[in-house]
């Protein structure tokens, strides 16, 4: 029935005429909200995090214990939830000095990162336990990717028992971490936002209300585009047997299935907070309402979140929710891409991922 429905709105979207331009006064509006109710929570809260778990591995590797381990990891799946959420809005302070692939170097698809980190912990690689040297290697030592793999991955537990240099080298990713994160936050506050939020002539980066609202646009449509295409599409096949649940992303700490739940949640919670909906005229009102069906759809389809992955791909009704997500995302990009966009008079780029 979930595929009917969402294949529904994709067969109503036909030929779209052109509409006027926004009311400048109205995009405007739509911005500010955009980032006052949505934007701005996520990186705050993500800094916040991050400060939190660079915090909380720092304490455990002063005092190991099994006990401790389980809160460092508790902790880490948190930052995961907080990260998800934020790592949608890929414009501005976020794309600055690589900060979104230091922050997550994703996908690996040739498992350079994964080789990089077990290299490191097999030759005790001392300049990987400082952050001021961690820094200069590669990215995919530097981020949550390959903190995952030092709090969940093969040897993980000996942590538990004083694995001292794993420690070390984990405490140095999550300070450089929190890092990113706090400059991203601090970027937006100390400036980007008010830029974002008042185009002009005399405005270097967006020039009229237009270049603003389309930035919005551009998080929603890319962002389904990403899920669909790197996230799911990474693990899901088109038939069971074609499924690869180990290049799913957060496999090793369970939190797959969660983390493209709060990818859609925060898509959802930026196109009602910003007011989308007021841009509309009363006839086409029923373009946001649509949106806001399949969102829902969404949402519940991967609620409740039954992990690991593995086990959600294994049981035929689980894995029919990951597919249908795949295909409502399809229909949310058409209906926000296709026909929202052409109602608002804008164009907006569909962008062809080949990474995160």
């Amino acid at each position: 029935m979930w595929k009917r429905i969402a294949l529904a709105w994709t067969v109503a979207l036909g030929a779209v005429a052109p509409a006027a331009a926004v009311d400048g006064e109205a995009a405007r509006q739509v911005v500010a909200d955009a980032y006052d109710k949505t934007i701005s929570g996520a990186y705050f809260f993500l800094a916040a995090d991050t400060e939190r778990l660079s915090r909380d591995v720092g304490e455990f590797c002063r005092q190991p214990t099994p006990a401790g381990l389980k809160g460092v990891r508790w902790r880490f799946m948190s930052t995961v939830s907080s990260w998800s959420r934020a790592e949608m809005v890929r414009f501005g302070p976020a794309t600055g000095n690589n900060r979104l692939e230091r922050i997550m170097f994703w996908p690996d698809r040739r498992s350079t990162g994964l080789k990089q980190v077990q290299e490191v912990l097999a030759t005790k690689d001392a300049t990987a336990t400082n952050p001021g040297t961690l820094v200069q290697k590669s990215v995919a030592l530097q981020g949550l990717g390959a903190l995952e793999y030092l709090l969940f991955g093969a040897g993980s537990d000996e942590l538990a028992a004083g694995d001292a240099f794993r420690c070390s080298f984990a405490k140095s990713v999550a300070m450089l971490v929190e890092r990113r994160t706090a400059e991203i936050d601090a970027a937006w506050s100390d400036g980007f936002a008010q830029a974002w939020k008042e185009p002009g002539p005399d405005n270097p980066q967006y020039k009229n209300p237009d270049e603003s609202l389309t930035e919005v646009l551009n998080v929603l449509i890319h962002g389904l585009e990403m899920i669909r295409d790197v996230r799911l599409g990474a693990f899901l096949g088109d038939e069971a047997k074609d499924d690869r649940p180990k290049l799913a992303i957060w496999w090793r700490s369970e939190q797959t299935a969660s983390s493209i739940r709060e990818n859609i949640g925060f898509l959802h919670s930026l196109f009602r907070e910003s007011g989308m909906e007021r841009l509309l005229p009363q006839d086409e009102k029923w373009i946001a309402q649509s949106i806001e069906f399949e969102f829902t759809n969404a949402d519940d389809a991967l609620w409740p979140v039954n992990e690991p992955i593995a086990d959600m791909l294994a049981d035929p009704e689980q894995r029919s929710k990951l597919a249908y997500v795949r295909i409502v995302t399809s229909s949310l990009t058409e209906l926000i891409g296709a026909r929202l966009t052409a109602e608002l008079g804008l164009t907006v780029g569909f962008s062809s991922l080949d990474g995160d």
